[in-house]
């Protein structure tokens, strides 16, 4: 006899894991009498989440007993959303009025089946000015502090009504939530989640036998696993307590070649990379070619389990082959990564490779800050990308937007263009947002707005050379309204990283003008406005243009710079001949055309303003 139907997801569970059934009828019949004795609205909804634990933990091989539940389960959903009241009664009285109103919207970001990201109508950067609360058809959800904020274990085809309230403000949505065929669970499959099985060919069975508009369920547990390869059209949910452990024996993982001549011997594939070239490397530990229609999502971890006696002890030797990062893409449209946590990745944390339409939202991503070449988001060569309310902190650069190296660049001339990163924290790492150095297909039309930079060692970060090409344009860039703290140096270009084995040969360092050809990079228009950095360190702006290929233009607007009372030296950029200073002011050189309006750095020592080679100035530093 079983006294509470709340209890049966855990009992259906433990029927799995003993490898029983004897208990099905008993626990399906006592679930349908439940639905009869259901009366209000917030009982309707306990049950259809009860439901939902339940065919998440059975065993559809009885198939009778599982659409029973399925159907019954159904059959409540439609009668609470039949029965959604018009006035709720949760919502502040006092807030009433404000329904009637013209209410600001919340902006539906993304949306699945079983998730939505929403961004909240606030001022705030990542964290919101107010603290919300968050109102799913009536019911209270719970609170958000960021702007961008996600929903979970919604129930699919189902109309959502998302309403938020905080010190006396209101905004709403409307949405529906996206059409799901079926469930597939990986512990159905095989899945242990021990962490001593290795679970990657039950988790893969399961991905591959999904079919399209269905959902691959990873419930909690630790599962240890290699390289993971997802598909078109499929939703995979790690939930809340989920883990996946990436083994760390070289030998376990697939190796990936960088070039693989065609069969007529014209053309060439090229399905292996490394900091922008074409060269073999490990797969992936979550790995996509060619997929589209993913969401991957949820609040479970990937943990890479890189360390200093792994994948991290000598970073830069190929070791059989490059190291693999936590999340590649290749060749995939209409990716979605939302939600997750990933740590201790092998080398980059997430890797766009000619991918287009793609969202990360909510993700937080936590290296140590002394990990190699850990960087957190590297978009290579992709076409519309959002990056919202992800957190980082890591090893190296925060988000690296690139574009290959010359070979790459000049033979399939493919910029990353058309980025949208807002409402993000970048915490610990070598640069917040840095573009390059591998960027000779070009970087046009990113924005970067409404952000957090924290103890980054600059905000924005350029990087080229010569040698990067012609192709190599950046053009269209826009950074504003953004608070930085402790950032070293909140603002750089370097046309002079000394990057690659030449890096620091008299072609690529020298000051002096050199003939401009195909080898010279572009450097075009700039925009920085309403943007606040206290505490920095190092230097306020420091930008250092080609003398034969100047920066065409940079627009400074509404910005103040002030410096920490005890600074710590540093490189302002990564150049021959630059020095270690502590609060130096602006400087910029070799730049046609440099509109300074409203902008004033306090504290600083020396000069507050160098500039040389500059053909046309207005305004100045205050």
């Amino acid at each position: 006899m079983i006294a509470d139907y709340r209890e049966i997801p855990a009992l259906m569970r433990s029927q799995r894991e003993e490898g029983k059934k004897d208990r099905y009828i008993e626990l399906t019949n006592a679930l349908l009498e439940a639905a009869e004795k259901l009366a209000s609205d917030d009982e309707k909804r306990e049950y259809v989440s009860i439901a939902d634990q339940t065919l998440d933990q059975m065993d559809f091989q009885i198939y009778e007993l599982y659409r029973s539940i399925q159907d019954k389960r159904d059959e409540v959903a439609k009668q609470l959303e039949a029965s959604q009241p018009q006035d709720v009664p949760q919502i502040p009285e006092s807030l009433r009025t404000a329904r009637e109103q013209a209410a600001a919207q919340i902006k539906v970001l993304k949306k699945g089946g079983r998730f939505a990201v929403l961004q909240l109508p606030d001022e705030g950067k990542y964290r919101a000015k107010e603290s919300y609360e968050l109102f799913v058809n009536g019911c209270a959800w719970g609170k958000s502090e960021t702007v961008v904020t996600s929903l979970y274990d919604l129930t699919p085809d189902t109309k959502i009504c998302v309403e938020a309230v905080a010190a006396g403000k209101y905004a709403k949505c409307e949405f529906v939530t996206d059409h799901e065929y079926v469930t597939i669970n990986v512990k159905d499959i095989g899945a242990k989640g021990d962490g001593k099985q290795d679970d990657t060919t039950f988790i893969q069975t399961a991905i591959m036998i999904c079919p399209k508009d269905s959902r691959v369920l990873i419930p909690a547990g630790d599962y240890l696993i290699r390289n993971i390869f997802i598909k078109d059209d499929i939703n995979i949910e790690l939930s809340e307590g989920a883990r996946l452990i990436a083994r760390t024996d070289r030998e376990a993982f697939s190796r990936i070649p960088g070039r693989i001549v065609t069969t007529d011997e014209k053309g060439e594939y090229l399905p292996g990379t490394w900091e922008g070239n074409p060269l073999p490397m490990f797969a992936g530990i979550l790995t996509g070619y060619n997929a589209k229609n993913v969401n991957i999502y949820g609040r479970g971890i990937l943990d890479g389990g890189a360390s200093r006696e792994n994948w991290w002890k000598d970073p830069k030797v190929l070791n059989i082959a490059y190291r693999p990062r936590l999340f590649f893409i290749h060749g995939c449209k209409n990716v979605t990564l939302q939600g997750l946590t990933l740590k201790n990745s092998p080398s980059w944390t997430i890797h766009p490779f000619f991918s287009d339409d793609l969202g990360f939202y909510n993700v937080t991503i936590d290296n140590p800050c002394d990990s190699p070449n850990t960087d957190g988001l590297d978009p290579e060569s992709c076409n519309n990308v959002e990056i919202a309310g992800v957190k980082f902190s890591l090893g190296d650069d925060c988000i690296a937007v690139k574009a290959g190296k010359v070979y790459m660049g000049k033979t399939y001339k493919t910029p990353s263009k058309n980025l949208h990163i807002h409402h993000c924290l970048m915490e610990d790492g070598h640069g917040a947002v840095t573009l390059g150095s591998e960027m000779a297909g070009g970087i046009i039309d990113m924005t970067v707005e409404d952000c957090e930079f924290s103890h980054t060692d600059r905000g924005l970060r350029i990087k080229t050379r010569r040698g990067r090409g012609k192709d190599a344009i950046l053009d269209g860039i826009t950074f504003r309204r953004i608070d930085m703290d402790n950032v070293m140096t909140p603002f750089t270009a370097n046309a002079f990283y000394f990057c690659d084995p030449d890096g620091k040969t008299e072609y690529v360092q020298s000051r002096e003008v050199m003939p401009v050809d195909d080898r010279t990079p572009d450097l075009r228009k700039f925009t920085f406005e309403d943007i606040n950095a206290k505490e920095c360190h190092v230097a306020a702006f420091w930008f250092d243009g080609l003398p034969e290929k100047k920066i065409e233009e940079i627009v400074l607007k509404n910005i103040k710079v002030t410096y920490s009372p005890n600074p710590t030296e540093g490189q302002p950029i990564m150049s021959s001949g630059v020095d270690k200073y502590t609060r130096r002011g602006f400087y910029a050189r070799n730049v046609k055309k440099l509109t300074i309006e409203n902008v004033s750095v306090e504290g600083q020592e020396g000069e507050k303003t160098i500039l040389e080679g500059i053909d046309e100035l207005s305004g100045q530093v205050d």
